[in-house]
């Protein structure tokens, strides 16, 4: 099949062309016209369902929008008081209109004409919805849509100072790949400290998430926030148990690859002991990878990689290009982290990131092109909630692009020694990052499972737990304070509780499709487009089988999996 990066922005047949929200009493009409319609025939009802899409869609870019251009400024309170508007004004309004419609929906007698097999998946969706709607929850879901907002706001103002310079926390990170052990040490406890500055501010916001989500779980009658939001995640296909297989087989078969990374580590560094500001460090003689020198060299270059391993994902970068949806460099002021946010209207997305000219900027843009490309993909469906797949797939979009690429990185590495070794990082960190998951995801349990802890509890759970999924190589010894906070550098915990989980069982999916790419590159590439192109229209077992995949998390399967990245590493 052929895909194009052409995208055309969606046609409006149904809202005004100049339609822009505003306001609430702009919107409403569009909501109770839809309510009040009446759908005599299948057809009618499609074009109602085409008509409600359209409308989502609108809500959702506007709200995107919103989030971008926050997080793009963190200190800009004109743009943060556009998006609490939308949260606290706009969507609350938006929810029991929802409801209505989910229930005009299901209620119709013309369900049963469309295509069962296209619609499944969302019907079940929208089934789900309707038995999670209290009216109750929806002021508290909108201060919820605020308070994880302050998240970013904290940590977006930490910066230190470093030989009289001020650095964000991406900014100071390439200091830990220093050839001057004293130096990595000195900007690894500086960040540590500072960190440490806002551990009190966020506990305590932690602690008011905790209680306004347990208070919706109850509300919609779960004795706890981990079951309803398994329920509200769509998580049909698998269960609390299976995620704890998916950490004992972490525990049994990736933490003694773990371990045997941090040994070479050690002996390559020539130490005798390898501490936490270590692991970024190169050998005597060797240089820290420095793959770009900006924002813009970034952006080319991945142009140029993605050029040769499939055209079609580098015109998807070109076209975001041309309408200015990337924000790449880290500065101050700017909300952390990364992300690829769809546009459900416009159709190409937006890519925002903290690029600081290291190696992992270099992962980071490649994983959010996966994302975008499964952006431009899952486009041409018909219907907005089409469009809204599991993360548990979209991960595999990412995690996969970051390994198909690896053997074209040539335009960031000019040498092979280099290209050499920033694949092995690249593989490190693909098995390093498994315990952290396991860690963060068993943590969540717990704290769901015991809402009414104290600060004092949370912590010592949290240590108990980083202990399971600790090597025995890596010296920690005298760093308990910063290792007792050290979940607060999850942005996960704070603004999207209990979604990690789905990096571990992607990061699987991932490895599976670099299998498939090691034996039938075309093959595995089509296997991933054609999967991507299905949006959320099919069930999670079934967007891996498209994928030529297993949707499979246990011991056994974990094992295989890892037996072949450790073969594959030992090549290079």
């Amino acid at each position: 099949m052929i895909y194009s990066a052409d995208i055309q922005k969606l046609p409006r047949h149904y809202l005004p062309q100049n339609f822009t929200l505003s306001t609430w009493e702009a919107l409403e009409p569009f909501f109770k016209e839809l309510l009040e319609r009446p759908i005599n025939s299948k057809a009618e009802l499609e074009k109602w369902l085409q008509d409600s899409s359209e409308v989502e869609a609108a809500i959702s870019e506007d709200a995107c929008w919103r989030q971008i251009k926050m997080t793009c400024d963190t200190e800009n309170k004109t743009l943060e008081d556009a998006f609490t508007f939308f949260v606290m004004e706009i969507q609350p309004k938006i929810q029991p209109y929802a409801d209505a419609l989910n229930k005009k929906l299901v209620n119709n007698p013309h369900l049963a004409e469309l295509d069962q097999s296209l619609y499944h998946t969302y019907l079940r969706s929208v089934r789900k919805s309707i038995e999670l709607f209290r009216e109750e929850n929806i002021p508290l879901q909108a201060e919820l849509g605020v308070l994880q907002q302050q998240f970013g706001q904290i940590t977006g103002r930490m910066t230190i100072q470093h030989k009289g310079q001020e650095y964000t926390m991406q900014q100071a990170a390439k200091f830990l790949q220093s050839k001057d052990r004293s130096e990595r040490e000195t900007v690894y406890r500086s960040i540590q400290e500072r960190r440490l500055q806002d551990k009190e501010a966020l506990n305590d916001l932690y602690s008011q998430l905790i209680e306004k989500r347990q208070q919706v779980a109850v509300n919609a009658g779960f004795s706890n926030f981990r079951d309803y939001k398994f329920k509200e995640l769509g998580r049909f296909d698998y269960t609390p148990a299976d995620c704890e297989q998916f950490q004992e087989g972490v525990k049994q078969h990736v933490l003694p690859l773990v371990n045997d990374i941090y040994q070479h580590k050690q002996q390559q560094l020539q130490l005798d002991t390898l501490r936490p500001w270590d692991l970024d460090a190169e050998p005597e003689g060797v240089e820290p990878l420095r793959p770009f020198s900006n924002g813009e060299d970034l952006l080319q270059k991945s142009i140029a990689v993605l050029e040769k391993l499939n055209p079609f994902f580098a015109d998807c970068f070109r076209t975001m290009q041309r309408m200015g949806h990337f924000d790449l460099e880290s500065r101050k002021g700017k909300a952390p982290g990364g992300y690829n946010c769809p546009l459900a209207e416009s159709g190409a997305p937006f890519i925002f990131m903290n690029a600081a000219g290291q190696m992992d900027d270099v992962t980071t843009m490649v994983h959010e092109g996966g994302h975008a490309v499964h952006s431009f993909l899952a486009h041409p469906l018909s219907l907005t909630a089409f469009k809204e797949y599991p993360m548990e797939i979209a991960e595999v979009a990412s995690m996969a692009m970051e390994l198909f690429t690896m053997d074209h990185w040539e335009p960031f590495f000019d040498n092979a020694e280099e290209l050499k070794r920033a694949k092995l990082h690249q593989l490190e960190r693909a098995i390093t990052i498994f315990p952290w998951i396991a860690t963060i995801d068993k943590f969540q349990h717990w704290v769901y499972l015991h809402p009414q802890h104290s600060a004092e509890e949370r912590g010592d759970a949290w240590m108990r737990i980083l202990q399971e999924f600790s090597t025995g190589v890596l010296d920690t010894s005298g760093l308990e304070s910063f290792r007792r906070y050290s979940w607060q550098r999850q942005l996960h915990l704070f603004e999207v509780p209990f979604y990690y989980i789905e990096y571990g069982i992607a990061q699987l999916g991932a490895i599976g499709l670099w299998m498939q790419y090691k034996q039938q590159p075309e093959q595995a590439l089509q296997n991933y487009m054609n999967a991507l192109s299905l949006g959320g229209t099919k069930t999670l077992p079934e967007l891996y089988a498209a994928a030529g995949l297993k949707f499979d998390f246990s011991p056994a399967h974990i094992k295989t999996l890892m037996e072949f990245v450790k073969a594959e590493m030992d090549k290079l």
